[in-house]
């Protein structure tokens, strides 16, 4: 995505509006419904999730202003450690999906909840190995669980969303590890608020958590820079 802020550049000037499948301002979430299935919080007050959506920016644009959610860092998960930098990655053949560790108070916002914003708001989970003006299988829709309870939290979210008629490609990934990205990828969202790229695809997604999920939306973000 890094090499198609140019040309988002070129098109704007051009007049261009929108790309196919890339998101306008104006399009809606698609908003699903809660889990049945939920973790229930036990003595811990810290949790981490991973969640891959496409391009790392936005998923973790959307959760760093998500109540509860303590810090959100891109990276990647899925491939070897040796393959975990940027430019490996962009190739879409180490295995890698651009990804996003959160951490969160599960007495706050529970692993379900983070969930049903991922599906809503943070992508489109019936997209196959693309979101937006992004593709292949490093942007590919998955979720990484780090315990067996978020397994079986995931497992059964799907199976309810399919059978209420949507078509969701997320794949569960057990058992992989997180690598943090470079930290120019990090907090891009908040730190080029006037880029293309993230005009057109990702400040929506911000726009829709607040107006479809007010009362989990925070309106200054957990920054790395900040929470470490």
């Amino acid at each position: 995505m890094y090499r198609l802020a140019l040309a988002f550049v070129v098109l704007l000037a051009l007049g261009a509006v929108l790309l196919p499948g890339v998101r306008s301002s104006a399009e809606t979430a698609h908003v699903l419904p809660a889990p049945v299935a939920d973790e229930s919080p036990g003595s811990a007050t810290s949790e981490v999730a991973v969640f891959a959506g496409g391009c790392f920016w936005g998923v973790q644009g959307v959760f760093q202003h998500v109540n509860g959610v303590t810090s959100a860092v891109s990276g990647y998960a899925g491939g070897d450690k040796k393959t975990a930098q940027y430019e490996t990655v962009s190739t879409g053949a180490t295995g890698h999906a651009e990804s996003v560790r959160i951490t969160f108070d599960p007495h706050k916002i529970t692993y379900g909840q983070l969930l049903r914003i991922f599906f809503s708001v943070a992508h489109d989970p019936t997209e196959l190995n693309r979101q937006g003006p992004d593709f292949g299988t490093q942007y590919r829709s998955a979720l990484f669980p780090a315990t067996g309870e978020q397994t079986r939290v995931a497992r059964a979210y799907i199976d309810q969303l399919n059978q209420s008629g949507a078509a969701i490609v997320t794949k569960i990934e057990p058992d992989r590890e997180f690598y943090p990205a470079e930290g120019y990828h990090q907090d891009y969202l908040t730190r080029h608020p006037n880029s293309p790229y993230i005009m057109i695809n990702d400040q929506p997604k911000i726009e829709s958590l607040k107006q479809v999920f007010p009362s989990l939306y925070r309106a200054d973000p957990v920054l790395v820079a900040t929470s470490g």
